[in-house]
């Protein structure tokens, strides 16, 4: 008996040990690429200088952290394909669709509630104008001049 399997040799995966690395020291935080970068400094230091050239290409070196970025990718992508269990794929499907029409509903709740309240504001500016207004003329009629 035979069975099939998804995975795919490490060999033939597109970048190799250096995707490998890179995502190892993502998953570990700036700190280990600082480490990594300190290293090849006092080991080699063209390997240092690379690392370092690397880094700020790519924007590990001032971002705010190569965990979250990655974690983030990985999960967005994991969210967006299919499992291969269609009844799965239909109840996610259905929950997102769901989801979303919740948010747009949401939304525009907030954009009603926003109106109301602009329109709240307005009217007592206008109510305030008119009393200054009236207490302005109350006044004139009341002054003998």
């Amino acid at each position: 008996m035979t069975t099939f399997t998804d995975t795919v040799p490490a060999t033939t995966q597109p970048g190799g040990w250096f995707a490998r690395a890179e995502a190892w020291l993502d998953s570990k935080g700036k700190g280990a690429w600082i480490a990594a970068m300190v290293l090849g400094f006092i080991f080699f230091w063209p390997v240092g200088l690379a690392l370092l050239a690397y880094m700020i290409w790519s924007k590990r070196m001032f971002g705010k952290s190569c965990r979250r970025a990655s974690r983030h990718a990985r999960h967005a992508y994991a969210a967006s394909r299919p499992t291969g269990n269609s009844a799965f794929d239909a109840y996610k499907a259905d929950t997102l669709r769901r989801l979303e029409e919740e948010q747009r509903n949401f939304e525009a709740f907030l954009e009603r509630l926003r109106e109301a309240k602009d329109k709240a504001e307005f009217d007592q500016f206008m109510e305030e104008r008119a009393r200054v207004a009236r207490d302005e003329t109350d006044s004139e009629d009341h002054d003998p001049a």
